[in-house]
C-alpha cells in the first residue's frame, strides 16, 4: 500500500488503515447525487477474545469508488474473508430530513479475497 503522508514541520501524518475480516452483506453500488458511483461494503472484524466475554466485533464502512476495484469487489459473498487496504475518509451527505449527517468510512485503495466462503 502506499504511504498517504503529509509533511509539516518535519513531523509526518498518515493515514493507512489495513482491515481484514468478513464480508457481512452483498456489497451495494450507489449512485450519489453528483452522479458518482461507490460500491459500499461491510468487513466484520474479530475483536480480540477476552476471557469470560462474550465474542465482540466491529463493524467497518468501505467505500470503493475506483471503477475497476469496484467491479472486483461486487463479486464478494457474505462470508467471504477479505483484505481491504486504504484511508480513513469521514463523508458528509444530507438526510432525508434535509439535515447534514456523516459517516466514517475507509475509502479502498487495494483490496483482496483471503477465503471463498463455503457455500451449503
Amino acid at each position: 500500500m502506499s504511504a498517504q503522508k503529509v509533511e509539516e514541520n518535519a513531523l509526518a501524518f498518515v493515514n493507512e488503515v489495513r482491515v481484514a475480516g468478513r464480508v457481512s452483506g452483498v456489497p451495494e453500488e450507489r449512485e450519489l447525487p453528483s452522479g458518482d458511483v461507490v460500491l459500499l461494503v461491510r468487513v466484520v472484524v474479530d475483536r480480540p477474545s477476552v476471557a469470560g466475554e462474550r465474542r465482540r466485533v466491529d463493524t467497518v464502512d468501505c467505500a470503493v469508488w475506483a471503477k475497476g476495484l469496484r467491479r472486483r469487489v461486487s463479486g464478494w459473498r457474505p462470508d467471504d474473508m477479505v483484505e481491504v487496504e486504504g484511508a480513513l475518509r469521514r463523508r458528509f451527505y444530507r438526510s432525508a430530513g434535509g439535515g447534514t449527517l456523516s459517516r466514517v468510512e475507509v475509502e479502498v485503495t487495494a483490496a483482496r479475497i483471503t477465503r471463498r466462503a463455503t457455500t451449503g
